[in-house]
């Protein structure tokens, strides 16, 4: 699967169950781990969950094994990692903490056109 169809996948997965400030970081050139990583707050530890396990069984659909997964008993922060395409979902306080946007300053830097209420499922 295409890399730019796997973050697809994993965005609407996000969206489909309404997961707040999806972002997209192209980071192709900055390390050799992944290409992509999209990141994505979720309003509490169940909703982080739900968001993760979304994203896991769309990926699955489309014939896509995850490497690996951290955190999804707690629900503070949730790694999937999908090999080309890396996937955070966290609480916002954790987001605001970790701050991965300005970490990987300078990589190209996309924000899903997705607005709670307008009618995008």
């Amino acid at each position: 699967m295409q890399n730019e169809v796997l973050v697809q996948v994993a965005t609407d997965a996000l969206e489909e169950l309404k997961g707040q400030d999806i972002t997209t970081i192209d980071v192709r050139g900055k390390t050799s781990v992944t290409d992509f990583m999209v990141i994505a707050s979720g309003s509490s530890s169940r909703h982080v969950k739900s968001l993760a396990q979304n994203v896991l069984e769309k990926t699955k659909e489309q014939g896509v094994r995850p490497i690996g997964s951290e955190g999804l008993d707690g629900g503070e922060w949730a790694l999937l990692d999908l090999g080309d395409v890396v996937v955070h979902v966290m609480q916002v306080a954790t987001r605001q903490f970790y701050d991965l946007e300005r970490l990987w300053q300078g990589a190209e830097q996309s924000r899903a056109q997705h607005e709670p209420g307008s009618g995008v499922e």
